[in-house]
């Protein structure tokens, strides 16, 4: 055995038992963060989208109202089986604005949409606090795509140009260029592929089975974006068994490899982090560089409150070679 594998299955293991160390984790699904003026702002899967804040990743206070009082009648009107749960947001923070993706659909169906809304303060007390609904940024239909727009994650390359990663099941995660304003694709429209499982094309996210992919996050350090996907099930509960992966690549639309140098087009992708003794999976990751320290936001399902997802807050480090590692939990 190889002193580079011996490595990662120490890591794994280590993994599992920071678990035991979690406490008084808050319900949460899918979460992503944004830091301003001191405090951590996490908005996630749920009703109108839901939210919570914090001032040192820790302890976490939920708000008990959705972050949308109220739903576009149009939201609806394209995905007529949208039951008000919003999906998987992501935030970004550019020119002044604050940019708020989420997606639109229903379980097993492709008929989907990822939508924006747009703020100048996250801080609820402001005279200018509102949230703003554009329209649909990309939208997937049943017979047309082979693709799921729902799970939007957000990549300013090194040359200022946005790009929009999404994807969830069927022929897996893609990539497209959206215009300077954030708010819509650029023209003409081109999807890049740059991660799938095999036999994974058309398969509804209602089916039993492990080969899904689901949930990209990019981020860039160092000469390479890395590019961290979910793989099998989510939202089962005790059946879930969601896992964080991650490839990278020196260009931000790929080909993304992993540790062993697989495409993660053909399947690839190096296991970060899955089930444990203390959660029966961990997946939907998101990722961030605060202040020194780079930091994994996902959920697990607790296999101590009958499966129910928690917020999973980890420090990562870097090895050698610069390929995250779960370093430590960070809530007590």
């Amino acid at each position: 055995m190889s002193t580079i594998k011996l490595s990662y299955i120490v890591l794994f293991f280590t993994c599992i038992w920071g678990c035991n160390a979690q406490k008084n984790l808050i319900v949460i699904h899918d979460p992503v963060v944004i830091e301003t003026d001191g405090l951590y702002y996490i908005f996630a899967t749920g009703p109108g989208i839901e939210s919570a804040v914090s001032n040192n990743l820790i302890n976490w206070t939920k708000s008990e109202k959705p972050l949308f009082d109220s739903l576009p009648e149009w939201f609806k009107k394209e995905v007529p089986k949208f039951n008000g749960h919003i999906w998987a947001p992501d935030i970004i923070f550019r020119n002044g604005i604050y940019y708020l993706y989420y997606s639109i659909s229903s379980f097993g169906s492709n008929l989907s949409f990822i939508g924006v809304a747009t703020n100048k303060t996250l801080d609820k007390n402001a005279k200018d606090y509102k949230w703003e609904n554009h329209r649909m940024v990309i939208q997937s239909k049943p017979g047309r795509d082979s693709w799921n727009a729902i799970d939007p994650n957000i990549i300013i390359d090194e040359n200022q140009v946005p790009w929009m990663a999404f994807g969830s099941f069927w022929s897996g995660i893609k990539m497209v260029k959206l215009n300077d304003d954030l708010l819509s694709v650029a023209q003409p429209q081109e999807l890049i592929s740059i991660a799938s499982r095999t036999n994974n094309t058309n398969l509804a996210d209602s089916a039993n089975r492990n080969d899904a992919i689901e949930g990209p996050f990019i981020i860039k350090k160092g000469n390479y974006y890395y590019l961290f996907v979910s793989f099998d099930l989510c939202c089962r509960g005790s059946n879930s068994t969601y896992n964080v992966r991650v490839g990278r690549s020196e260009c931000v639309t790929g080909p993304y490899y992993d540790h062993e140098g697989m495409s993660l087009l053909e399947g690839g992708g190096t296991l970060l982090i899955g089930g444990n003794d203390d959660f029966y999976a961990i997946g939907h990751n998101s990722v961030y560089n605060f202040g020194e320290n780079y930091y994994m936001f996902s959920h697990g399902y607790d296999v101590h409150d009958k499966g129910k997802p928690k917020l999973l807050v980890h420090q990562l480090e870097w090895d050698q070679a610069g390929w995250p590692q779960i370093k430590e939990y960070i809530q007590k």
